[in-house]
């Protein structure tokens, strides 16, 4: 079976704007190019899977419950635009956080690659065609650190 080939897209700055520990939908809000971003990949025949750092989980500021349902909020969203998330891979880690049992140091935590080497391994994708697209230094790091042929910041693709 040929592999397949992935957009690993970080969420906060990519997909909706970063407002600070975005954790309800009611203060999520889509990047002005996230549907047309969205929409060209899945037209290219890539999967579209969300890798987030979600520290908001460890500091306390939301729960583990809420992210999933802000989660589920948003795909259905995007759902209804035609597009279709193959998966979400957060890190609810941080090494300062006050909720315990999210308090570590941890290897899905971007910079490092272990939700992108997840989802490659998950989905039978190959890095070398693949892209990941982020706003931040880490995400582009975490990228390379998996091999990811393609690794781009949003500003020079939009």
């Amino acid at each position: 079976m040929e592999k397949r080939k992935a957009a690993f897209l970080d969420r906060d700055g990519v997909i909706n704007v970063d407002s600070g520990y975005v954790g309800r939908w009611e203060d999520f809000k889509f990047t002005p190019n996230a549907i047309s971003l969205l929409q060209g990949l899945r037209k290219q025949g890539y999967l579209l899977i969300v890798v987030t750092n979600q520290s908001g989980i460890a500091r306390g500021m939301f729960t583990q419950h809420e992210y999933e349902v802000l989660t589920a909020r948003y795909v259905a969203a995007l759902a209804d635009e035609g597009i279709d998330i193959t998966a979400v891979y957060h890190c609810p880690h941080h090494p300062n956080g006050l909720i315990a049992e999210y308090t570590r140091i941890c290897e899905c935590r971007k910079p490092k690659p272990g939700m992108i080497l997840q989802a490659i391994r998950d989905h039978d994708i190959d890095p070398a065609l693949s892209i990941l697209i982020g706003d931040s230094e880490r995400d582009l790091e975490a990228g390379r650190a998996a091999g990811i042929g393609r690794v781009e910041r949003i500003e020079s693709i939009t």
